[in-house]
């Protein structure tokens, strides 16, 4: 016999029997609660429903308010916007450089210090301590002899920083000599357009020549005449004529394997600084292979006296009669 199952009654069940069944004269006493309870009920669920659309209806319109409101707001900033300065053209200086010939950028007025430190504060190239580092040192160094291989808005400052001694940027990249100026009034200040043949993807074969060749040794005379295939030969004469207190290298680009590196502007500034007194050399992306191999080649670590984010600063002392740019051993390429 199957197993006896005990007896459940649905709890629904009287509800609808109720419903179905006669109504008895006792039980109409309770159909007015019941009745009225499922008026309220319909009447509750009926204003929800109604209520939903027009709260749809609200935020939407609330949310149209608002982008004709954004889109009005940004039409008239961009409309308010004074138009791009016009450019003068690049004027041609002839350079006593044996190989070919420059390009100097002439330079435009000076800017109030407000507009200088409101422009400053929009800057992105340099980080706030990398730049309070640069600036710092060309302070101390003030009035100097200045050479900054690349041309960006923030080392404009360092120009008015270093009013009174010289400032030359040495640049590649014909967009930045057409939209970034100058606006300083001091005739020490110069921008130079020059060339770079070597592709970074060259770098390491590069390195192995200059570790090879006694033409790139630290004594191998001067850079415009020498034979290293690292020496840039088609720098101003001024270059090789001054004696530098700071170089800044920033400059090619180097952020290709086809773009022009900083394989010899590196090896020249190393060059360059050992022909002074004393040099401060800072080199910029140095978390970068190319930068980080050359700077500890020809700058050597041990000459590393500050450093802050992607930017290192090098103290070179003249030492002409050596025939090494760095005591130590350098470090091994496989």
């Amino acid at each position: 016999m199957p197993p006896e199952v005990p007896y459940c009654r649905s709890l629904v069940t009287p509800v609808l029997v109720r419903s179905l069944s006669p109504v008895s004269p006792e039980a109409k006493q309770e159909l007015p609660f019941t009745h009225k309870h499922w008026q309220r009920t319909k009447k509750m669920n009926f204003t929800k429903k109604k209520v939903i659309p027009f709260l749809v209806l609200i935020l939407a319109t609330v949310s149209i308010l608002r982008l004709i409101r954004i889109t009005v707001t940004s039409y008239s900033s961009s409309s308010s916007s004074p138009p791009p300065p016009a450019f003068t053209p690049l004027q041609k200086e002839a350079c006593t450089s044996p190989s070919q010939s420059c390009t100097q950028v002439p330079l435009h007025e000076s800017m109030s210090s407000t507009n200088r430190i409101g422009t400053l504060a929009n800057m992105t190239w340099l980080t706030e301590k990398e730049f309070q580092l640069l600036s710092n040192l060309v302070t101390r160094r003030a009035p100097c002899n200045l050479l900054i291989f690349g041309l960006e808005q923030q080392y404009t400052f360092l120009a008015s920083i270093n009013a009174g001694g010289t400032t030359i940027f040495l640049e590649d990249d014909p967009d930045k000599l057409r939209t970034i100026k100058i606006k300083i009034k001091l005739n020490t200040t110069k921008i130079y357009k020059v060339e770079y043949q070597v592709p970074a993807k060259d770098a390491y074969k590069l390195l192995k020549h200059a570790r090879k060749s006694q033409a790139c040794t630290a004594s191998s005379g001067r850079l415009q005449m020498s034979k290293c295939r690292l020496a840039l030969r088609n720098l101003p004469q001024e270059v090789y004529d001054l004696k530098w207190d700071v170089v800044v290298v920033d400059g090619p680009s180097g952020n290709a394997p086809e773009a022009p590196g900083r394989m010899a502007a590196i090896y020249s500034a190393a060059v360059l600084a050992r022909n002074g007194n004393e040099t401060n050399v800072v080199v910029h992306d140095v978390d970068r292979t190319i930068e980080k191999w050359f700077s500890w080649e020809f700058l050597c670590d041990e000459n590393l006296v500050s450093s802050k984010g992607k930017l290192w600063n090098f103290k070179i002392r003249g030492q002409l009669n050596s025939t090494r740019f760095c005591s130590s051993e350098p470090v091994m390429l496989v």
